[in-house]
């Protein structure tokens, strides 16, 4: 009778810790809501001028060929879809194209309303990628080798537009150089971060550092937690990660698609642009919207407002104009083009989302 009476007291404590368990998720999911909903509405808010703008100037524009910023962007995602499906099946995991589709359209989502300077999309991506049967390391690599593959596969795209430029006598050294120092940085860059994740004893003494570094910083906010990052968490990861880079070096021929994916991804996205610059009946050198397009989402990377509002426009329209496109040209195409981009995109990126948070047999959170 005691035996039986310790189980049941056993079972009735079980059956208490999952269901504080699962209230825990419910919580979370529920926060997790509101603040994507509380974002959303910050977004449109800063929003506001542009959206205004745009319905003011959407009479100017040939609609047929708006039309086809949704071809592009079908085809943008398809690339990034591609992009991961090849990495992942690198690292000996296998993604379904659908899902890898559905991640992409769900990371522009995130990495638009959550002002993180794209730290939120690479959180996120870990998570959403353990529902589909990735590890966290397997995940923040192929991440990071999608920016490495992006930067790389650029240059010849950079290249390109600077010909363009060039043959219309318009690439200044101006023009050069800021390109040229792009481009370095991208390449340096991308290097720096190899050579740091290519030996064990690199990527175990960096990110141990940079992790007890954090640690100090928000113990100025939490006195009472010395370790709010589990710092032998941290470093079994990261050398995990480590582990699965070293799959991928191991023969660098099977880059060659991710490579030409990336390259399209970019590619794709200039069309998005140059096409609201056709709507509008305006032919501009398309080395000058390749050069432009490169500045602000590089700068886009590390800005910390939602989308990079305000930064990007501003650069694009800068850019445009020290090569001859004049603003009341380029204001309302960049302004046009980064309404209707998001208009097509984060709707059914929220769908997505909000589909993964609440997925009951493998809870996001």
């Amino acid at each position: 009778m005691a035996k039986t009476s310790k189980q049941e007291n056993s079972s009735a404590s079980v059956g208490a810790n999952d269901q504080s368990h699962d209230s825990g998720r419910r919580n979370w999911r529920l926060i997790l809501t509101i603040g994507t909903l509380v974002a959303m509405v910050l977004l449109i808010y800063f929003l506001r001028d542009q959206i205004w703008e745009t319905i003011h100037q959407i009479d100017n524009v040939n609609y047929y060929v708006l039309l086809f910023i949704i071809f592009w962007q079908v085809i943008n995602y398809h690339t990034y879809a591609k992009l991961y499906q090849g990495l992942f099946d690198i690292l000996g995991t296998k993604i379904r194209y659908g899902s890898a589709y559905k991640v992409s359209l769900e990371l522009t989502f995130v990495n638009h309303v959550f002002p993180s300077a794209g730290v939120s999309g690479f959180s996120y991506f870990s998570l959403r990628m353990k529902q589909l049967g990735a590890t966290a390391a397997q995940a923040t690599l192929v991440q990071t080798m999608r920016f490495a593959t992006v930067f790389i596969s650029f240059q010849i795209i950079l290249l390109f537009g600077i010909l363009a430029l060039a043959v219309a006598g318009k690439a200044s050294n101006l023009v050069i150089f800021i390109a040229t120092v792009l481009g370095t940085l991208m390449v340096v860059g991308t290097l720096l971060v190899m050579y740091i994740i290519g030996d064990r004893r690199r990527i175990d003494t960096f990110f141990t550092t940079i992790t007890i570094w954090l640690n100090k910083l928000i113990r100025l906010i939490r006195p009472k937690h010395p370790e709010t990052i589990k710092t032998a968490k941290v470093r079994e990861l990261f050398l995990e990660f480590h582990e699965n880079y070293r799959i991928l070096k191991k023969d660098y021929s099977k880059l060659k698609m991710p490579l030409v994916y990336a390259m399209l991804s970019s590619a794709t996205e200039i069309a998005t642009v140059y096409t609201v610059f056709i709507a509008f009946g305006e032919y501009v050198n398309i080395g000058a919207v390749i050069i432009a397009y490169a500045i602000a989402n590089f700068a886009g990377l590390i800005s910390v407002l939602p989308g990079g509002i305000g930064v990007y426009e501003a650069l694009m329209t800068t850019v445009l104009a020290t090569v001859g496109v004049p603003l009341s040209t380029s204001i309302p195409v960049i302004v046009m083009y980064r309404v209707l981009s998001m208009a097509v995109q984060l709707p059914i990126g929220y769908f997505y989302y909000q589909k993964a948070l609440n997925r009951k047999d493998k809870p996001l959170v």
